[in-house]
């Protein structure tokens, strides 16, 4: 029997959640997924001290206030942790537009051009890249605009359908829904434990891919945030699902049979509607797991980010001295 890992690899897309470089080159996903988090785990290995010391040495070179260029090196270190994954799957790096931007339309074009530029600066083409953007309605609209630029989009923090439909109604290339952060809301709301059957994350997931596959809507979906193997098994079949190393490796370990719980054959009426902004922020409104996981998302991306821009200033001071 093959592992659990190699049959979910046959009916769904398989990407890692990570920028650990040494779990990429050995479990072998098709994508990459990167958020501030993971580039600060990243930037914390030996790796990439010679990116952090080429950055630094960049960042000197730069005129201008101190804050604006500590910001610009950051962003130079992301780039160079993506671009250090780009070399080793077949398919797309998501590097994700600043979380303090998720509120500003026209300030999260004008970084989304600059990450492609970057990567253009490295021999990395926009084909091999997703640009990651919080699902709000400002996040959407700057996806829209994206996608008829040709550069394709992955909307992250995604908690429910009202957001799905949106991102659908621009035309978004794909969108990640978060299964085990809607499940954490749920166990913390009602204080009860949940089968991967029940689970609250896994049902949105599922209603969503349903509405995407009953409408022929070509977005991808990728199921992301798990807390466990089962949340994974419970959406074998979906487009994509991004997963951390540790819960590939337990994939990886298990040789039972992996049943596929979702196909576009198996979908089921769910007729197609859309939303303007009224609309999406009354049903946001009215869905208080989504409107709290997503301004907690942001707050907790932008505080990475902080800390991502503090030590940037930190090795400039030091280099200064």
């Amino acid at each position: 029997m093959t592992s659990k890992l190699d049959q979910l690899r046959e009916i769904t897309t398989v990407v890692a959640d990570t920028g650990d470089i040494e779990a990429v080159a050995r479990l072998k996903p098709v994508d990459c997924t990167t958020n501030p988090s993971i580039v600060l785990k990243a930037l914390g290995t030996p790796m990439f001290a010679d990116a952090i010391k080429e950055a630094v040495a960049w960042g000197k070179k730069q005129g201008g206030n101190p804050e604006a260029v500590s910001s610009a090196v950051a962003d130079r270190l992301a780039i160079s942790v993506g671009a250090a994954l780009v070399k080793l799957v077949p398919g797309r790096v998501s590097t994700e537009v600043d979380a303090d931007l998720s509120f500003d339309t026209e300030a999260s074009l004008a970084k989304a051009r600059a990450i492609i530029a970057a990567y253009k600066d490295r021999g990395i083409g926009q084909d091999r890249i997703l640009i990651k953007l919080a699902s709000t309605w400002e996040g959407i609209r700057a996806a829209e605009v994206l996608q008829k630029e040709g550069i394709d989009c992955n909307l992250t923090l995604l908690f429910s359908k009202a957001q799905a439909i949106a991102c659908a109604d621009a035309n978004v290339f794909l969108i990640s829904p978060f299964v085990g952060r809607i499940l954490d809301w749920y166990k913390k709301s009602t204080g009860k434990d949940y089968t991967a059957e029940e689970d609250p994350g896994v049902i949105s997931v599922r209603e969503i891919y349903n509405y995407y596959k009953a409408n022929d809507i070509k977005t991808i979906v990728m199921g992301a945030s798990f807390r466990s193997a089962g949340e994974i098994e419970a959406l074998a079949g979906c487009d994509r699902l991004t997963i951390s190393p540790n819960l590939l490796d337990e994939l990886a370990k298990d040789e039972g049979k992996l049943e596929r719980k979702l196909s576009p054959e198996s979908r089921k009426p769910d007729p197609k509607v859309s939303v303007d902004e009224k609309t999406f922020r009354w049903m946001m409104n009215e869905d208080a797991m989504a409107t709290e996981k997503l301004a907690e998302g942001i707050r907790a991306f932008a505080k990475d980010l902080g800390t991502l821009r503090t030590m940037v200033q930190k090795e400039l001071q030091l280099a200064a001295a």
